[in-house]
């Protein structure tokens, strides 16, 4: 009878390690709700906007026109910030760089909404995803142009934003005209000098690490029929092209004339197609041979200038306030409240 007891006794024992043991091998490897074991197998997912977005203010929407879906779609403004930021700079600029575009994305907009005047736009939005305004893409539109370097590119454009959120860049109070341009010829222009209005942040100062861009040079070469024909003049018998009878203070073309009629810089810039104002040209037999310094209009920032600036080691504040003279680095929250008022 004890040996009976016995067996069922040590049967009883054995049942139990049994069962415990395969509790036993998990439970070392278990770290509250997530295994250590588990975490370290598993990727770690790309920061997307839903996961990293910390709520900043009011939540504000941005009714943006797709062009090409030609329908308005409504975007988080943090989200909105970071397709803008991913389609105007390059994901693999400097960081600082990064985020000090992203203070001009967010600024532009927020100016934009609180201006209300959609010109030129379809009933309900406040802006289009091109260059008309600023130039947005969406996460499958990235993922698309991107392909295999979509992760780490969103994840250094998202750190940008969220680095900054909140922020936008006052001048006495109010947001600025954050614009923007790709490469200098050297020196940013005055606003007044390109557009008619005169903002006192917006004023030329030296951008001398343009000169390292590969934006920095072009050369459009055209026929004398087709110069002639887009300008609306004549070219001299003698050879000549044209003078300039004066330059920006950004160093750039102010007035031209060619063969007694005289034109804006700009105005050349556009009808011929030009990369910059600071252009010069010669007449080699039958065709018009122009080079240009620079890329866009070269009022405000400097995209590559900003660039430069961050890998000698300027911070993205210390950039914001060499291109727009005078500003501060405010919080965005008065302002979106304003917007969140008028719904």
């Amino acid at each position: 009878m004890k040996r009976v007891k016995l067996l069922i006794v040590l049967a009883s024992l054995l049942l139990v390690v049994v069962l415990l043991i395969p509790t036993l091998l998990v439970i070392p490897f278990n770290d509250k709700a997530d295994g250590m074991l588990t975490e370290g197998l598993r990727k770690q997912p790309v920061p997307t906007v839903q996961a990293k977005q910390q709520e900043a203010g009011p939540n504000v929407e941005v009714a943006v026109y797709r062009s090409k879906e030609k329908r308005v779609e409504h975007i988080p403004l943090e989200q909105y910030v970071i397709g803008v930021v991913a389609a105007e700079m390059p994901a693999e600029f400097e960081l600082e760089a990064l985020k000090a575009q992203a203070l001009t994305a967010r600024t532009y907009i927020v100016k934009q909404m609180l201006n209300d005047q959609p010109i030129h736009l379809p009933k309900g939005a406040n802006v289009t995803d091109t260059v008309m305004h600023q130039v947005y893409y969406s996460n499958d539109e990235l993922k698309r142009l991107w392909g295999a370097d979509y992760e780490w590119k969103m994840k250094r454009i998202v750190e940008a934003v969220q680095v900054t959120q909140g922020q936008i860049i006052t001048y006495n109070n109010v947001p600025i005209e954050a614009s923007f341009f790709s490469t200098s010829n050297g020196y940013t222009e005055n606003s007044e000098a390109y557009w008619e209005n005169d903002f006192p942040y917006l004023k030329s100062v030296a951008s001398p690490w343009d000169k390292e861009s590969p934006k920095f040079y072009h050369q459009t070469v055209m026929s004398v029929a087709e110069f002639e024909q887009r300008l609306g003049v004549t070219l001299p018998p003698d050879g000549s092209v044209g003078a300039v009878l004066s330059r920006t203070p950004g160093k750039r073309v102010d007035v031209v004339e060619i063969n007694g009629k005289k034109l804006k810089g700009r105005e050349v810039r556009e009808r011929l197609g030009l990369k910059s104002t600071d252009f010069t040209w010669a007449r080699k037999g039958n065709e018009i041979i122009i080079t240009t310094k620079g890329y866009g209009h070269g009022v405000g920032m400097s995209q590559y200038g900003a660039n430069f600036m961050a890998k000698s080691g300027k911070t993205y504040d210390e950039i914001i306030k060499y291109y727009y003279r005078g500003v501060s680095i405010s919080s965005a929250t008065a302002f979106l409240n304003k917007l969140t008022a008028k719904k």
